[in-house]
C-alpha cells in the first residue's frame, strides 16, 4: 500500500504542475516554430524524369530540323546546329534568352551549395556520397536547361513552340511546388522560396519571349547580314568631323558640369552605335544574380540566429557576464535590457553593413559596364597601353581561349567573394563606430577612445602645427616666382628647417604609413569584385589572376568580333552570295563601263565600300601579318640576318596580302 502511494504522488504532482502551467496566459518561454520537411504533390523526381524525356524528344526534333536546313542551304549562312546553342561572338543577336538560361543555371548552383539532396532523383543522400552528387549536379543542370537555349538558336517556329512548352513546364511545376511548400527547414523557413525568385523571373521571361518569337516569325538575318557593323563604321567616320568641331571650341566646363561628370561615369547608358558582346552581357547579368544570392545567404545565416539569441536572453545572462568579470548593473532585469539592446545594435550594424555592401557592389558593377565599353572601343581602335603594360598582340592564344571560356563563371565567383569580404569589413567598421563612439557619447560612460585621444592631444597638436608650418613656409618663404617661373628661395633656411624637423617628420611618416595601409586595404576591398582593373601595380599586374582573365578575354573577343572586320567580311560575302552581281558592278565601274543613268546611291555605296576596305586593312591588328609591307620587312630582316629562308606565311596569306595591296592601290 505504501509502495503504491509512493508511485502515485509524483505523477499527481507532475499532473497538477502541468495543469497550472497550461492555465498561465503568459508563459516565460514562447514556443519555437518547428518546420517539418514538406513533400509537394508535384514530385520533383517524377517531374525531372518527365522533363528529361520531353527534352530528349525536343532535341531529336530540332536535330532533324537543323539537318534539313543544312541540306537545303548547303554551306551558306542561316544553317544552325543543336551542338552550337548560341554564337557567343555574335553582337547582333538577341541576348535575353541566353542571359535567362545562364541565370537559371547559376541560381541552381547557388542553391546546390547547401541543398541536402543535390540531385532530385534521390532523397536523404548519405553524407559520404553527397560531394560526388554535387559534382554530378554541376553537370546535370546545364544539360537540363540546354534545350531552352537551342530552341531560340535555330530560328524556326517549331523551335519556338518547343521552347514555349519547356519554359511553361519548368515555370508551372516550380510555382506549383512553391505554393504547396512555401516553408522549408533548411537555414530559414523562407530561404528556398526567396532563392527561387531569380529562377522564376528567368522562366517567366522565357514564357513571354518564346511566344513573341513565334508570332513575329523566323528571322533569317545572321551575324554578318546585320547592318550593325556597317552602321558602326559609318559612325566612326562621322565622329572625326564632330570631334574636330568640338576640339576647336575652347569652352571650359563649369564646376557643376564637372561635379555631374562623376555620377555619370558610374551610370551605364546604352548607345545605338555600340552593342555589348553577348559574353559580356551574360557575365554582367550572372554577376547581378550572384549578388542577390550572396546577399540572401549572408542575411539568412546571421539575422535569424541573432533573433533567436535575443529572444533567449533572460536573467541568467547576468551570472554569465559576472563569470567574465563584467558587471553592467546590480539589477538583473536591467542587465537583460542592456544585453538585449546591444544585441539589437549588433543586428542593426550587420544589416547596415549588408546594405552598404550591396550598394557598393551594384555601383562597381555599373562602373564595370562603363569601362567594358570604353576598353572595347579602345581595343577596336588599336590601343594597347591602356590595358597592358607592354605591347602585346591581339591574336588568340591557348591561355586566352581558356580565359575567354571561364570569364563568366570567374567574374561571378569574384563578385560573391568580394561582397562577403566587404560585408565583414563594413560590419567591423560599424561595430567600432557604434560601440566605441556613438553609444559611449550617448550614455556618457566607457569613453575609452576619447580618453586615449585626450591623453595624446599634445602629440596630435604638434604634428598638425608642424605640417601646417611646413606648408606655409614652402608657399611663402621657400618658393619664389620670377618672370612666370618658379624656383627655390632662402635655401639656408630650408636646409636648417629640414634638419630641425627630421624627428617630427619621422612621426608623421608613421602616421602616413598607417594611413597608406588603411587606404590600400579599403580600396582593394571596395574593388575586389571588379575584374576590369588590377589591384596590383602595373609592373605586377600579370600576377593578378582576375585582371589576367579579363585582358585575355578582351584579346579573344576583339580579335574574333571586331566590328570593322565583320563589316568588311560582310561586304565580301555579299559579293559572293549574290552570284557576283555586286562584284560585276564594281568591276564594270573600274573599267569605265557605266550604267545609264548612273545613280548617286550606287556611287556612294561603292565609295563607302572602298573606304571600309581601307579602314579594315589599315587598322585591323589581326590582318597585320597578311599586309604586304609587313611581309616585306620580315623578308628583308631575314636576309640581313643571313638566313634567307622561306617565309612561314602560307600561300593563302600571300594571296590575301596581294589582294589587299591591289585593293589599296585601286582605292588610292
Amino acid at each position: 500500500m505504501n509502495h503504491s502511494k509512493v508511485e502515485v504522488e509524483p505523477f499527481a504532482y507532475y499532473y497538477d504542475y502541468s495543469d497550472w502551467y497550461s492555465d498561465n496566459p503568459e508563459p516565460t518561454d514562447p514556443p519555437k516554430e518547428v518546420i517539418l520537411p514538406c513533400d509537394p504533390t508535384a514530385d520533383d523526381k517524377i517531374f525531372h524524369i518527365c522533363i528529361l524525356s520531353i527534352s530528349l524528344v525536343v532535341m531529336l526534333i530540332l536535330a532533324a530540323l537543323s539537318r534539313r536546313n543544312k541540306l537545303c542551304q548547303g554551306f551558306t549562312r542561316g544553317s544552325s546546329s543543336i551542338f552550337s546553342p548560341t554564337n557567343f561572338l555574335d553582337q547582333t543577336q538577341k541576348k535575353g534568352v541566353s542571359m535567362a538560361v545562364f541565370g537559371l543555371v547559376f541560381s541552381r548552383l547557388a542553391m546546390l551549395v547547401i541543398a541536402p539532396d543535390p540531385l532530385p532523383f534521390s532523397k536523404d543522400t548519405p553524407a559520404e556520397i553527397k560531394e560526388f552528387m554535387k559534382i554530378t549536379a554541376i553537370f546535370y543542370y546545364p544539360i537540363l536547361y540546354y534545350p531552352l537555349m537551342v530552341c531560340s538558336t535555330l530560328q524556326h517556329k517549331a523551335g519556338y513552340v518547343c521552347g514555349t512548352l519547356l519554359s511553361f513546364s519548368h515555370f508551372g511545376v516550380q510555382m506549383w511546388q512553391k505554393f504547396d511548400c512555401p516553408k522549408t527547414p533548411e537555414l530559414y523557413k523562407f530561404y528556398s522560396l526567396l532563392a527561387t525568385l531569380p529562377q522564376l523571373a528567368c522562366l517567366a521571361y522565357l514564357c513571354i519571349q518564346f511566344p513573341m518569337l513565334f508570332f513575329r516569325g523566323t528571322k533569317t538575318e545572321e551575324d554578318l547580314d546585320s547592318s550593325y557593323y556597317s552602321d558602326y563604321v559609318k559612325s566612326l567616320l562621322r565622329k572625326k568631323k564632330s570631334s574636330a568641331v568640338s576640339s576647336s571650341a575652347s569652352d571650359k566646363p563649369t564646376l557643376m558640369e564637372r561635379l555631374l561628370e562623376v555620377p555619370k561615369s558610374y551610370i551605364y547608358i546604352p548607345e545605338k552605335v555600340f552593342r555589348f558582346p553577348l559574353k559580356l552581357a551574360v557575365s554582367v547579368f550572372v554577376a547581378f544574380v550572384a549578388l542577390y544570392h550572396t546577399a540572401l545567404l549572408l542575411i539568412v545565416l546571421v539575422v535569424p540566429t541573432l533573433h533567436i539569441v535575443r529572444a533567449g536572453i533572460d536573467e541568467n545572462i547576468a551570472f554569465l557576464l559576472l563569470g567574465f568579470g563584467i558587471v553592467l548593473s546590480d539589477d538583473r532585469m536591467e542587465v537583460v535590457k542592456i544585453v538585449t539592446f546591444y544585441t539589437w545594435l549588433l543586428e542593426v550594424c550587420y544589416l547596415c553593413a549588408m546594405t552598404l555592401s550591396c550598394v557598393v557592389s551594384l555601383v562597381m558593377l555599373m562602373r564595370t559596364m562603363v569601362l567594358h565599353r570604353s576598353n572595347l572601343r579602345g581595343r577596336y581602335k588599336g590601343e594597347i597601353y591602356n590595358l597592358y603594360n607592354s605591347q602585346k598582340s591581339l591574336r588568340p592564344t591557348k591561355s586566352g581561349v581558356v580565359c575567354w571560356m571561364g570569364f563568366t563563371g570567374y567574374q561571378a565567383a569574384i563578385v560573391c567573394l568580394g561582397m562577403a569580404i566587404q560585408t565583414l569589413v563594413f560590419f567591423i567598421c560599424f561595430l567600432v563606430l557604434v560601440f566605441l563612439v556613438i553609444v559611449p557619447l550617448f550614455y556618457g560612460r566607457n569613453l575609452l577612445v576619447f580618453e586615449i585621444a585626450g591623453k595624446a592631444w599634445p602629440a596630435w597638436v604638434t604634428v598638425i602645427l608642424t605640417t601646417v608650418l611646413q606648408h606655409v613656409a614652402a608657399k611663402f618663404a621657400f618658393v619664389k616666382k620670377d618672370a612666370g617661373t618658379r624656383d627655390l628661395n632662402n635655401r639656408e633656411s630650408l636646409f636648417l628647417l629640414t634638419y630641425l624637423l627630421f624627428l617630427i617628420n619621422t612621426v608623421v611618416g608613421v602616421i602616413v604609413a598607417i594611413w597608406r595601409v588603411v587606404i590600400t586595404a579599403l580600396y582593394n576591398i571596395l574593388h575586389l569584385g571588379r575584374v576590369d582593373i588590377s589591384l596590383l601595380h602595373h609592373t605586377a599586374e600579370s600576377y593578378d589572376p582576375a585582371y589576367h582573365y579579363y585582358t585575355h578575354f578582351l584579346k579573344v573577343e576583339v580579335s574574333q568580333s571586331h566590328p570593322v572586320m565583320k563589316a568588311f567580311c560582310g561586304l565580301l560575302l555579299e559579293m559572293m552570295v549574290e552570284g557576283g552581281r555586286v562584284g560585276q558592278k564594281i568591276r564594270d565601274a573600274e573599267e569605265g563601263i557605266q550604267e545609264s543613268p548612273r545613280s548617286k546611291s550606287t556611287s556612294g555605296r561603292r565609295i563607302r565600300s572602298r573606304w571600309q576596305l581601307v579602314y579594315t586593312l589599315v587598322n585591323n591588328p589581326s590582318l597585320l601579318g597578311s599586309r604586304k609591307h609587313f611581309q616585306t620587312v620580315q623578308s628583308s630582316e631575314s636576309i640581313l640576318n643571313g638566313s634567307p629562308k622561306r617565309s612561314k606565311q602560307t600561300s593563302g596569306k600571300r594571296e590575301a596580302s596581294r589582294t589587299s595591296s591591289e585593293a589599296q592601290d585601286k582605292t588610292e
